[in-house]
């Protein structure tokens, strides 16, 4: 074979063997379900290295162009039709509101802990694929070396050999955070918590993405603030007009917003997006609050830049955990407050200390020394694939005429019915059948979303999975 000179600026060669494979695909010349050359004959035809069409193929797989099945090979993963509409984005808020939560959302996460139901309804991920085994040896071993860590109260803002591991994992994504200046909380819930209450008081007005995110809502009410729901998205997130309108006719005291992967949306800001939005707060002087929890679980070549990349003067606070990504049970997040540093630093004192530093010390050691990244590309990897799964069993099963979310990263759809459709009604009837749901009525302060739900596609696919899917889809067509 000839080859040419590359030029100084070329892709790699796996790049653009990658490239010549999306090709095929797109044009039709490798088929959904299409097995692809095994590696050793592919590196022939090709003429290239073993390791050049690993690299390929890896990449082709983070993409979600195509699987590796066990002891079988590489295939051509099916895709969702291009046709398949979004669901739509609502209207603004005519004035802010006061949170009243109801009852629904105890019950919704407490039937996701119970394992005889098929647990759609709350966002989280199956223990299965977590690295659980890895992480009860590090922390055996921590516990074991340094005993006296249990004996001590957890005084301190964070662990420093994690928190220079957090401050690191950001610089490689484009935004420099001094490793001194992170609050190592009890999970993202708390560093939310603790922001919200560095930058407001009872009675002020958070703006808010909506649909939003349950736990948001239970916050919001728990302090005693108003919500304003800001129109959102599905692809590209938080509407920009929408933000400006809602900044100059209310006293707007902070925007919570998921620039990356939204709960529920999955929606995902572009660089371009995140500037122009952070211009808008610097405009009115109002903070930031960004949840960034999902933001390591993007389908894409690179995780996105969060919006404190473009932070300048401090105002936005940076809230994350590795809840959705490592171990949800040892409650290990983290809080970068920006200009709030000390106001959060006493709120965190007198919320419960400090985190306790065994279990920093087990995060720490693991993203040193566990293979972290392997981790997350292999659990991006289920997410994608379980995200297609379910949105093809839902376009199968579900009422003509349902909307879906198409998101880059995450693990959560929303889903759209026709206007017929009272998910509240579904909910009833399919906790009959031992399955959870998670309606639309959670996920706005007003009477919103009635036909709609948000589904936990983190769950590995299974034939019960596909049953229930099967069985709420049947209920919904019956409400048709």
């Amino acid at each position: 074979m000839i080859q040419t000179l590359a030029a100084p600026a070329a892709a790699p060669l796996y790049v653009e063997l990658a490239r010549s494979l999306e090709q095929l695909i797109e044009q039709g010349t490798l088929r959904p379900g299409h097995r692809l050359p095994s590696v050793r004959r592919m590196s022939l035809q090709r003429d290239v290295s073993i390791s050049t069409v690993l690299q390929a193929y890896t990449l082709l797989e983070n993409r979600g162009w195509i699987e590796a099945r066990p002891q079988s090979g590489y295939y051509v993963r099916p895709r969702l039709p291009l046709d398949v509409p979004e669901p739509r984005m609502a209207k603004p808020m005519a004035r802010p509101s006061y949170v009243g939560v109801n009852d629904l959302t105890a019950e919704v996460l407490a039937l996701a802990f119970d394992p005889s139901y098929v647990p759609f309804g709350a966002a989280c991920p199956d223990h299965s694929l977590f690295p659980t085994k890895k992480l009860a040896r590090i922390l055996a071993a921590v516990g074991r070396n340094d005993p006296a860590l249990l004996g001590r109260y957890a005084m301190n803002w964070a662990y420093d050999p994690l928190a220079r591991e957090i401050a690191r994992r950001y610089l490689q994504a484009g935004c420099p955070l001094p490793h001194d200046e992170l609050v190592v909380t009890c999970g993202c819930t708390e560093a939310l918590n603790l922001a919200l209450r560095a930058v407001t008081k009872p009675g002020d007005t958070v703006a808010i993405e909506t649909p939003a995110y349950f736990g948001f809502l239970e916050t919001i009410q728990s302090l005693g603030l108003k919500a304003l729901e800001v129109p959102t998205d599905p692809r590209t997130g938080i509407c920009l007009d929408a933000t400006r309108e809602a900044l100059a006719h209310h006293e707007v005291k902070a925007v919570i917003v998921m620039p990356s992967f939204s709960n529920p949306l999955g929606s995902c800001m572009t660089d371009e997006k995140k500037a122009r939005f952070y211009q808008i707060l610097a405009e009115f002087d109002v903070p930031a609050i960004e949840d960034d929890v999902y933001g390591d679980l993007h389908f894409g070549e690179r995780r996105p830049k969060p919006l404190k990349a473009w932070d300048t003067d401090g105002r936005v606070i940076l809230c994350s955990s590795f809840g959705k990504t490592l171990a949800p049970s040892l409650r290990v997040g983290w809080c970068a407050p920006g200009r709030y540093l000390e106001r959060v630093r006493r709120l965190k004192f007198t919320n419960t200390l400090g985190t306790p530093v065994v279990l920093q010390k087990t995060v720490s050691d693991f993203l040193r020394n566990g293979g972290y990244d392997h981790h997350l590309r292999s659990i991006r990897r289920a997410y994608h694939h379980q995200l297609h799964l379910f949105s093809q069993a839902i376009l199968r099963h579900f009422p003509e005429g349902t909307r879906l979310s198409r998101p880059d990263g995450g693990f959560v759809l929303w889903i759209e019915m026709p206007a017929r459709i009272d998910t509240l009604r579904l909910h009833r009837e399919a906790l009959q059948h031992r399955i959870t749901t998670a309606p639309g009525a959670l996920f706005s302060v007003k009477d919103r979303y009635r036909n709609c739900l948000r589904m936990n596609c983190g769950l590995p696919w299974t034939e019960t999975i596909e049953a229930a899917l099967r069985t709420l889809g049947g209920l919904a067509k019956a409400q048709a």
